[in-house]
């Protein structure tokens, strides 16, 4: 008997399909039913409701949303919809924090979370920029505020480097570009898994010979990484202060300032693939555990919120 039912629409590639046949599984064993492969891509929404396909998906508990690279624009649109009646996970506020590299970094400097000095500007606020690349000595990163992957970024390693880009922003317009200063690393990172603020877990990627990117679709390669204090405090808080109750947060060590800074948080940080199984990665069992756990607490919050608008409802009638 199933007392809850979810939409799920989740990453295939990578062994994807396999992981979501597990928490799909799971999540049956516990009553709560899954229609699975519910994207918004062939969605529409009419007269108050939200529909994929025949599903009517203002009936769902809860909406389970994990792909990153198939996700367009239209979707996002409606996914902000969707989140207004039906709980999300990630919520949708979450989603564009964490999507958005701008925005990320400033919400956690704000709160003490050391992230790598960073400089946005309107595309036509050249002095700016050419004033912070001064300080910075030249060297930064020209990065898209979203996007996934490595996609996008360009290393600055010089004033004349950075003259060499005007033609593009001029061609592009891109309303506003972020700089990023260039932090003295060892090209290795540190990926720490976080699933309804609990670490799940923690490896590290390294960047292919002569590349600065540790992107594994970049060329970057998995390495087994040990998690200390430190990396756990400071990935636990980012997670928390983005609000998201999945995430990947992606760290490396400034060896000028002698800390570790926050790069990134990932609102749909990957399963390990079979591969990475292999090679050491183990953490997809508890990653699932806690994904399933966490669903079963959102519906149940979710049907308890109904049951009280209900009793309101009729109270106020």
């Amino acid at each position: 008997m199933t007392d809850y039912t979810i939409g799920m629409w989740m990453y295939r590639n990578g062994g994807g399909e396999v992981i979501q046949q597990r928490i799909i599984e799971q999540l049956n064993q516990n009553g709560i039913a899954v229609i699975n492969n519910l994207s918004l891509k062939n969605g529409y929404a009419n007269n108050g409701h939200i529909f994929s396909g025949e599903v009517n998906m203002a009936n769902l508990d809860l909406y389970f949303s994990y792909n990153a690279s198939e996700q367009s624009d239209y979707q996002v649109y409606l996914y902000q919809a969707l989140n207004m009646t039906v709980p999300c996970i990630n919520s949708f506020e979450a989603f564009c924090v964490s999507e958005d590299k701008f925005k990320t970094s400033h919400l956690l400097n704000q709160h003490g979370v050391p992230t790598a000095n960073y400089q946005l500007c309107h595309h036509q606020e050249l002095e700016r920029a050419r004033e912070i690349l001064r300080n910075w000595g030249g060297k930064a990163l020209f990065k898209p505020t979203n996007g996934w992957g490595g996609k996008g970024i360009i290393n600055i390693e010089s004033a004349a480097e950075f003259e060499q880009l005007l033609p593009l922003l001029n061609e592009t317009k891109p309303g506003c570009f972020y700089l990023e200063r260039w932090i003295d690393n060892d090209f290795t990172d540190f990926r720490v898994d976080v699933v309804d603020g609990t670490i799940v877990g923690c490896y590290g990627r390294k960047a292919a010979q002569g590349d600065w990117r540790t992107n594994i679709s970049c060329g970057g390669s998995i390495i087994l990484r040990e998690l200390n204090d430190q990396i756990a405090a400071l990935s636990l808080r980012a997670a928390r202060l983005t609000g998201l109750d999945i995430a990947g947060v992606d760290l490396i060590y400034d060896r000028e300032r002698e800390q570790f800074v926050v790069l990134e948080v990932n609102g749909i940080p990957a399963f390990a693939t079979p591969e990475q199984e292999k090679f050491g990665l183990d953490f997809n069992a508890l990653k699932i555990e806690k994904i399933v756990n966490l669903i079963e607490r959102k519906v149940k919050l979710n049907a308890i919120g109904n049951i009280h608008e209900q009793a309101l409802a009729k109270y106020i009638a």
